[in-house]
């Protein structure tokens, strides 16, 4: 199992592929005729205090807005939406919002495969009849067909009106007892609006129904919890016993054991860290017949201090870096480097036989029994890999274009047997099938213009795959190019970006251009296809980019730590780099470049918006979801604390770099901004809606109302929705928005039709 426990998934910003490309819009506006009032639900203030807070007076009068649910401010977040709706019209009327939800609920997107157990393939799905979602299985036989009859085993739409919640899909948690024992209990988690605070319930596979409590099924409230099956009468569990056994980052900082048949209040504590820490787990899992137990303790975002058992070996610590990610695969130890050690450089991954590692005496003993599996270069980082039964699968970013390395397992032993490489703009991936049984991988490509497909491979020649889905082609790519340049950046350093454009594209400035970033937490943007980019944009003749910024992980940890805490400006310069050189290539002109980017991205557009190196100097608009915005405060709102091995800590001398690129204290009255769309959700309990909120909020006292937009999905959680509709709403608010500035009227173009 190679693992990274650098916190788990919940707590990382949303990376791009979790949701927000697809209402990837494009930026660019000027708004002519659109009058807004001054939102009347907010304590009135003087114009001095309009400003507050700046970067020399903190004080902030708009806290306020930080309560989620008050009526106050629900009156006011109601207020913003009614008024970006009725500016940039009912999104649900535009004939855009048919297609997209038509794309999004369509029978022919692929099913993908979730989860093997037993023999049969579990996929959850969602269409216009499954709204919130129903969980399905059948066999490798019947999936293979066109339209495979599936057999259903748990309806989410019928549970929500049985219960009157709105439940999300939140994944499930198998008990795995061996390759011999029949897997039939599993740990389903749902979220109310799609929160990451879940409910997990046990649920049987051969009953299809959760087993009730009262017959000794495990049950946990709604929290932000962390859990695993030990065995078949015990969970181990954290995040669900009280504020006093949570991180000041809002996760779990113990681990119980909780037994089958007694209340959740006898679970007895087994391993605990401090308040201070990010998160702290355990886990304890078969790994090709060998039982371990890990825990471990997340004391930055970055930084982690592990212990494992193996077998019924005692507790130990493992000896490697505090900033290395650990994980498993048979009797092997495999350390994923992001610092130099023993001679390997960051980024290096490598294996180890787990009991000569763990019984070494000294750093020279461990040393010796090292192989290297990845050794960076210049260009090509580790992005990502997966495993079957005996193969590890490498996927690696040379100049942002994947090659797949398939090293072989046996006798103790690995092997390098093969590379595969990609093309520019098309990404082949690989994941398993059933690690546990098979050496089976699925196989699929895909591109910014080529549909997504869908196949069959053994790890022994993955070349040679079964065709099994494939995505029809759901918009025009016609004509579509994907090319790729390096703009330099103010230090001089290449930045790669890809352009998505129509071949001939005419270099006079003219063409509306969304240009997208992210730029944080070691998160590669790669290509992929995107229906509603497609659909939305592409199709109409207009160009879409994508930046490959530091702060990401497209050349592995030194790209990302270059744009760390006091560095995050090389971020923010490399995206302004690229925005001008699409402007000096005569791809487009100010007037026609929009910008995007959500979680981490929205701090990026954030920022794009407040520093004087931006705003209207390079973009016409731009679009900001599920954002952070207040570098003050983000560490006292939610999960913001376990970000501080990104940003920097603001109750420190860290303020002091914070501070120049907190775009809530460095907006004026002066400066005459582009517009803007600030899209959030009210049920993300991860990025607090207080960031959006408060920034428009002073927006609007300091009279930038005409070109101030903001609109607040009641739920959603962080990826902005919770179902189609609300996706295929979003998305079309946040397209109206920017064909209307970049490309309509507005922007001195011809009106059209959304």
């Amino acid at each position: 199992m190679l693992t990274r426990l650098r916190l788990c998934s919940a707590a990382i910003l949303l990376a791009p592929s979790a949701g927000l490309r697809l209402f990837a819009p494009s930026a660019g506006l000027r708004l002519r005729g659109f009058a807004r009032p001054l939102a009347t639900a907010a304590p009135s203030m003087s114009m001095a205090d309009a400003a507050l807070p700046t970067l020399e007076d903190l004080t902030d009068p708009r806290e306020w807005l930080e309560e989620v649910e008050g009526d106050k401010q629900i009156g006011w977040v109601k207020e913003q939406n009614a008024d970006a709706v009725a500016r940039i019209g009912e999104p649900s009327d535009k004939p855009l919002y048919g297609r997209l939800l038509e794309i999004m609920e369509s029978d022919e997107k692929i099913p993908y495969i979730g989860r093997v157990l037993n023999g049969l393939y579990y996929n959850f799905w969602q269409d216009e009849t499954h709204v919130q979602g129903i969980w399905r299985r059948c066999t490798l036989d019947e999936y293979r067909k066109a339209e495979p009859e599936w057999e259903l085993v748990l309806d989410l739409d019928a549970l929500s009106a049985e219960s009157g919640v709105s439940w999300v899909w939140g994944g499930s948690i198998p008990l795995d007892e061996g390759p011999t024992v029949r897997k039939e209990r599993v740990m389903i988690r749902l979220s109310r609006g799609g929160s990451d605070a879940t409910v997990v319930r046990e649920f049987d596979l051969d009953a299809k129904a959760f087993v009730a409590e009262r017959e000794g099924g495990f049950a946990l409230p709604e929290a932000k919890s962390r859990l695993c099956y030990k065995d078949r009468d015990t969970l181990l569990v954290g995040g669900v016993f009280g504020e006093g056994e949570m991180t000041d980052s809002g996760y779990p900082r113990s681990v119980w054991e909780w037994r089958r048949g007694t209340p959740l209040a006898e679970a007895t504590k087994v391993y605990e860290g401090e308040q201070s820490d990010v998160s702290v787990g355990g886990f304890a899992y078969l790994d090709r017949g060998r039982r371990y137990e890990l825990r471990y303790r997340s004391l930055t975002f970055y930084t982690s201090s592990y212990e494992l058992k193996v077998g019924e070996a005692a507790w130990a610590p493992i000896p490697i870096p505090a900033d290395a990610n650990v994980g498993t695969f048979a009797d092997q130890l495999l350390v994923t480097l992001r610092s130099a050690w023993l001679g390997h450089p960051a980024g290096a991954l490598l294996a180890a036989p787990a009991d000569g590692f763990m019984g070494a005496g000294d750093d020279a003993a461990r040393s010796a029994l090292l192989t290297p599996l990845f050794t960076p270069t210049e260009t090509c980082s580790l992005e990502a890999s997966t495993e079957t039964k005996n193969y590890l699968v490498l996927s690696c970013l040379d100049n942002v274009v994947t090659e797949c390395r398939f090293w072989r397992y046996a006798d103790g032993a690995f092997s390098l047997e093969r590379c595969l490489k990609g093309e520019v703009g098309l990404s082949p991936s690989f994941s398993a099938v059933d690690a546990e049984t098979s050496d089976d991988l699925w196989r699929t490509s895909d591109g910014y213009t080529q549909p997504t497909t869908l196949a069959l491979a053994a790890a022994s020649s993955p070349d040679a795959a079964e065709a099994l889905k494939a995505l029809p082609a759901f918009y025009d790519a016609g004509g579509v190019t994907t090319q790729q340049f390096t703009a330099a950046s103010a230090d001089g350093t290449a930045v790669p970006y890809f352009l998505v454009s129509k071949e001939g594209l005419p270099l006079d400035g003219s063409t509306p251009t969304l240009l997208y970033g992210y730029g944080g937490f070691e998160i590669s943007l790669t290509p992929s296809y995107s229906a509603g980019i497609g659909a939305a944009w592409l199709e109409k003749g207009h160009a879409y980019v994508q930046a490959n910024i530091r702060g990401g992980g497209e050349y592995g940890p030194r790209w990302h730590q270059a744009a760390l805490k006091e560095k995050r400006n090389k971020a923010y310069e490399d995206f302004e780099a690229v925005a001008r050189d699409l402007i000096s290539r005569g791809v487009t002109s100010p007037s026609k470049l929009g910008c995007q980017g959500g979680s981490n991205g929205g701090l990026l557009t954030g920022n794009m918006l407040a520093r004087p190196t931006a705003g209207s100097t390079l973009f016409g608009a731009i679009v900001c979801q599920v954002p952070l915005l207040d570098m003050r405060r983000f560490h006292k709102l939610l999960a913001g604390a376990s970000w501080m091995g990104e940003y920097g800590d603001p109750d420190t001398d860290d303020w002091s770099f914070l501070q120049r690129y907190s775009p809530y204290h460095n907006l004026d009255e002066a400066t005459a901004y582009p517009p803007i769309l600030f899209t959030t959700s009210t049920r993300d309990d991860r990025v607090h809606p207080g960031h959006a909120r408060k920034l428009v909020s002073k927006l609007l006292d300091l009279g930038k109302g005409p070109s101030t937009f903001y609109y607040e999905n009641i739920e959603g959680g962080h990826g902005g929705a919770a179902n189609n509709k609300q996706r295929a709403f979003m998305s079309t608010l946040a397209y109206a928005f920017l064909e209307r500035t970049l490309a309509g009227a507005a922007a001195g173009g011809k009106k059209v039709e959304l």
